[in-house]
């Protein structure tokens, strides 16, 4: 017998918890199904709308004055401003801890490389690090990290013309942590204040850190860490450091794998579980049934060897691209591996299955597999995942009643 709910999201990634979110909240009995790990660990953590025009001009101000100049088969053009708008609302609320929801204008933040890059929403961590901020920043960089060389950003910074003077350091973390140690370990520690050796007796590890960034400062009022101010007590961490430091304490968003990318998926996580939605994660869905008239009817989720049949009104597919295995490629073709038609090229398969013109019937959207747009160039795929993810969450709730 078939698991039935009314709204049937496969994906876990950005595209597919904002959809399964946006359909719980309009009222649908949803489900959602995953296999992969989330792409999102693999993401700074940084949520951008649209950082730069599809001919390159920016970094764009507002990325809302833009939307009526993009090519007609952008997404954003295909959703709507106003869509985006409110998609981005609803990630507030899905992500209490971001900031940037007051205004339409970009911020301005520092990567780990030393660019500056404009986006949308950003982790409460990282608000003490806007280029837009006049301060002084001291960046501080590990020995065991060698994913972030503070001097090599501070220089690219500087270079940039930031209004602001930065220098940056490499100190050892308090524990002589190994090179190869996880991010996790370090937001570990800085979580539980764990006791470290230091000088032969053990320290608290947030009072050995504060001690030796101070032996570096040079009366700058902003310190910059990499990502990995503890997991479960982020704020925690930072205002301790704060107060031993006297300065303003900010994460600078890293390459994967992403503590704050882990910690979007949980908020988002959360806030699909609160909005009443059923979730089922680690296993694939490997194939789906149509009935007479070409529609999807039933899709079947493989658990412990078994196909378990899961059917609903609506379906929408948010695996993703390339990245998170939502398309596969070989070398003849790509094609998305769940709905690809007995092997038939995707794009003739997926016509021949899905009308997501015709209203009043069951449809499968697509947000993350869009074309249309260039995300990287842009600098527009969180916010393309989100919107589009929003608009068929709510049109596929909106159709089962």
């Amino acid at each position: 017998m078939a698991i039935e709910s009314e709204v049937l999201v496969v994906g876990g990634g950005l595209a597919g918890l904002s959809s399964a979110i946006s359909a719980a909240r309009e009222g649908a009995n949803v489900r959602l199904v995953s296999y992969k790990q989330s792409t999102l660990r693999n993401a700074s953590g940084l949520v951008d709308v649209l950082g730069y025009t599809h001919e390159g001009e920016g970094p764009l101000t507002d990325p809302y004055d833009a939307i009526p100049e993009l090519p007609t088969e952008h997404p954003y053009r295909t959703v709507g401003a106003n869509t985006v708008r409110e998609a981005m609302a609803a990630f507030d609320q899905s992500a209490p801890n971001y900031r940037g929801g007051h205004t339409d204008l970009n911020a301005l933040l520092p990567t780990h490389g030393g660019t500056i890059k404009p986006t949308a929403r950003y982790p409460a961590g990282a608000s003490a690090g806007l280029a837009s901020d006049a301060r002084n920043v001291l960046l501080v960089g590990f020995e065991s990290m060698v994913d972030f060389d503070a001097e090599h950003a501070a220089a690219h910074l500087r270079s940039a013309g930031v209004p602001f003077e930065v220098r940056g350091v490499t100190i050892r973390f308090p524990g002589d942590l190994r090179a190869d140690a996880k991010i996790t370990r370090y937001a570990k520690l800085l979580d539980t204040n764990a006791g470290v050796p230091v000088r032969g007796r053990d320290r608290p590890v947030r009072e050995a850190l504060a001690e030796r960034v101070n032996t570096e400062r040079e009366g700058e009022p902003r310190v910059g860490f990499p990502a990995v101010l503890g997991d479960e007590d982020t704020a925690g961490v930072r205002v301790a450091l704060e107060e031993r430091l006297g300065t303003d304490v900010f994460e600078v968003p890293m390459g994967p794998p992403s503590l704050p990318g882990l910690r979007l998926e949980d908020a988002l996580f959360e806030a699909l579980d609160e909005a009443g939605a059923s979730i089922e994660t680690g296993n694939p869905v490997v194939d789906y049934e149509v009935d007479g008239e070409g529609r999807v009817e039933r899709v079947y989720v493989e658990r412990n060897g078994a196909r378990i049949p899961n059917s609903a009104d609506q379906y929408v597919l948010a695996t993703g691209g390339l990245v998170g295995k939502g398309v596969e490629s070989d070398r003849g073709r790509v094609y998305e591996p769940v709905f690809r038609g007995r092997d038939r090229p995707v794009r003739e398969a997926l016509a021949e299955r899905v009308n997501t013109e015709r209203e009043g019937e069951p449809r499968v959207g697509f947000p993350a597999v869009l074309g249309g747009y260039d995300f990287a160039a842009e600098k527009s795929g969180s916010g393309v995942s989100i919107a589009t993810g929003y608009a068929a969450g709510r049109r596929a709730a909106q159709e089962t009643r």
